[in-house]
């Protein structure tokens, strides 16, 4: 059985908006940073539309989740992934580093860094 971060990757390869609002707290607290910027959201609905739906938007598709790795750090769960992406701008690799907390069976606390999409032929 997937855990609720291994469940957290997966539904947000497959942008699939509905599982992401499933996986997270109402009251969310997130924090996450590109290469180019700073992102907040204090709602699952803000996290889910205004930042990770907007880092892989509707035109990259994520062709394969390429590696999962998970482990705990104290009382945080620590994920890291990384996406093989298509975009109209050709082939990328993605990986990003988290660190959450889940209560009552959902994220309440997250913490993000995204690598940025490295171009690859």
């Amino acid at each position: 059985m997937k855990t609720v971060a291994e469940r957290f990757v997966h539904a947000y390869a497959q942008h699939n908006r509905a599982d992401l609002l499933g996986l997270l707290a109402a009251d969310v607290d997130f924090r996450g940073m590109t290469p180019g910027r700073f992102w907040e959201a204090s709602t699952a609905e803000g996290l889910v539309d205004d930042v990770l739906l907007h880092w892989l938007d509707v035109h990259d598709v994520v062709q394969q989740v390429l590696a999962l790795d998970r482990d705990w750090m104290a009382d945080r769960e620590h994920v890291s992934f990384r996406l093989s992406v298509h975009t109209p701008d050709g082939h990328h690799l993605v990986e990003q580093q988290a660190y959450l907390m889940v209560d009552d069976g959902l994220i309440s606390w997250l913490r993000m860094m995204c690598s940025g999409f490295r171009k690859v032929d």
